[in-house]
């Protein structure tokens, strides 16, 4: 209980975003992707999502940890199966965000959030989990339902009250995995990574030097291990090779910039540490399924 412990106290958890969801016409969007932790409350209706479409009724909540590719179902009766892409081309025909009440049978709230341990590693990203559905979780639905309250309300203290509320729901979303038993080999073997000092300054470093050569040999001697071994290591702790981790992080501070600034896609790929724009422009679409560009007039898949 003491790693758990340990692991959610080097946890910081930021707020993205959240809404409320009609659904105009059922659709289904292949290979769903972002960056952030999503979960989405079923207040009326069903969501179907994966290869054997498993079904969330009204009061489930489907959980996507960031960086995970899904086939998800809105609706029912006979859905469009539309690319991500296209989907971002019309989500207007499918999407309606509310405030207070829904105006169809099938609605959704969701919350999207970033958990980070010691503000480097992306904590349910690096469990290596698939989305799954989470059944009779009083508390978790509640949270979802009462930031989504202060988002639509201009009350004193809303940011403060939102930051409070997400990161309690992390901690119910953890306590409920670990109470349903789920994904225990993984979160034991974060709980050891977790305690290696090296492996918290490989994080650290890769972090602060996204632009920066970040070779095998680069991190070898932040570790202080050989060359030939590093790639071992870092696999052995966390399961995932040290340039598909760094990757994923570049490709993740290329979002951000793409969301938050005015710099071009030359210099947001050169600043996250692609001298080739092409090359950089081409692994984003693969990632994401969408070019660069067009991420940056769209914020996520479900922002309407």
């Amino acid at each position: 209980m003491e790693d758990y412990n340990m692991i959610i106290e080097s946890l910081s958890v930021r707020f993205v975003k959240a809404k409320n969801i009609n659904i105009l016409k059922p659709v289904t969007i292949e290979n769903n992707y972002d960056i952030e932790n999503s979960l989405i409350l079923v207040n009326g209706g069903t969501l179907s999502f994966g290869p054997d479409h498993e079904t969330c009724q009204e009061g489930d909540v489907f959980f996507i940890p960031g960086g995970r590719q899904v086939s998800i179902t809105y609706g029912t009766h006979n859905p469009i199966s539309l690319s991500k892409d296209d989907f971002l081309n019309h989500k207007e025909e499918y999407f309606k965000s509310y405030e207070h009440e829904a105006e169809t049978e099938e609605h959704y709230s969701y919350v999207s959030f970033e958990a980070k341990a010691f503000d480097s590693v992306n904590f349910f990203a690096s469990l290596d989990i698939p989305p799954f559905k989470i059944h009779d979780a009083d508390k978790v639905r509640s949270l979802i339902r009462s930031i989504n309250g202060e988002m639509n309300d201009n009350a004193p203290g809303k940011g403060r009250i939102i930051k409070v509320l997400t990161e309690h729901l992390v901690v119910e979303l953890i306590r409920y995995i670990l109470k349903q038993g789920l994904f225990v080999e993984q979160f034991a073997t974060n709980s050891t990574y977790f305690k290696d000092p090296r492996l918290i300054d490989i994080f650290t470093f890769i972090k602060e030097n996204l632009g920066e050569d970040l070779s095998n040999k680069v991190l070898a001697n932040v570790a202080n291990v050989s060359e030939d071994y590093v790639g071992q290591y870092f696999k052995m702790l966390t399961g995932i090779n040290p340039q598909d981790y760094i990757e994923y992080q570049r490709m993740e501070q290329a979002v951000n910039l793409l969301r938050t600034s005015k710099k071009s896609i030359r210099e947001i790929g050169k600043e996250v540490g692609y001298k080739d724009t092409a090359y950089f422009c081409r692994r984003f679409k693969m990632m994401f399924g969408i070019p660069a560009g067009k991420m940056r007039r769209r914020e996520s898949l479900i922002n309407v």
